[in-house]
């Protein structure tokens, strides 16, 4: 019987540990990150006291899926940082695989683009393995609760990637007002839809 306790114990503390690795699904508890954003500045999330929640995005320069979303990434922003949930977006390409991605890249980019949103590095790609991001562009929502960055969305931006006149489901916007009414998030979870973050080979 003691035997299977233990044996029990060990594979209870083996899921717990593997669940909060990644990849991240709703209702877990998100990690902050330290990472260089393209002004040189180093952001994490704790530095925003007055934020209510988060839209931590990974995108990248190259991905032409990530082109067509540009516009309506920093409309985002632009709507819901006021009201407490900034767009972080974080570039995880590795920029041997794809030299585009490079910070010096996003840095031009970003001034070229008045992208009015952080724009983070993650060249050890130390965030991207614990979030899971898959693709370019993902959405994480977070909710602050309890002191705590709670996943309370994961995937796409909307349902059409060529024209936003066109997209009839809007993810990111209906979850971020649900949360700013107090109301739960119904679609918790899409299918990502761009590119594949380029990874470092091993």
């Amino acid at each position: 019987m003691k035997k299977l306790s233990c044996l029990y114990a060990i594979l209870l503390m083996v899921s717990i540990a593997a669940k909060a690795a990644g990849p991240y699904q709703t209702g877990d508890h998100a990690s902050d990150f330290s990472l260089k954003n393209v002004d040189g500045k180093i952001i994490s999330l704790t530095q925003f006291t007055d934020a209510k929640g988060y839209i931590v995005m990974f995108i990248c320069n190259t991905c032409p899926i990530v082109k067509h979303y540009e516009s309506r990434i920093t409309d985002l922003h632009k709507k819901y940082a006021a009201k407490g949930y900034p767009v972080i977006a974080i570039n995880s390409n590795d920029k041997i695989i794809s030299p585009g991605d490079s910070f010096e890249e996003m840095q031009k980019l970003a001034a070229e683009k008045k992208f009015e949103f952080n724009y983070l590095y993650d060249g050890t790609q130390e965030v991207v393995n614990k979030y899971g991001a898959t693709n370019t562009p993902h959405v994480y929502i977070l909710s602050k609760k309890d002191g705590n960055h709670k996943v309370e969305y994961t995937g796409a931006i909307d349902n059409n990637v060529e024209n936003p006149d066109l997209a009839d489901k809007k993810y990111v916007e209906d979850a971020v007002n649900a949360l700013l009414k107090g109301e739960e998030v119904t679609v918790t979870r899409t299918r990502a839809v761009g590119c594949t973050v380029k990874l470092k080979k091993t």
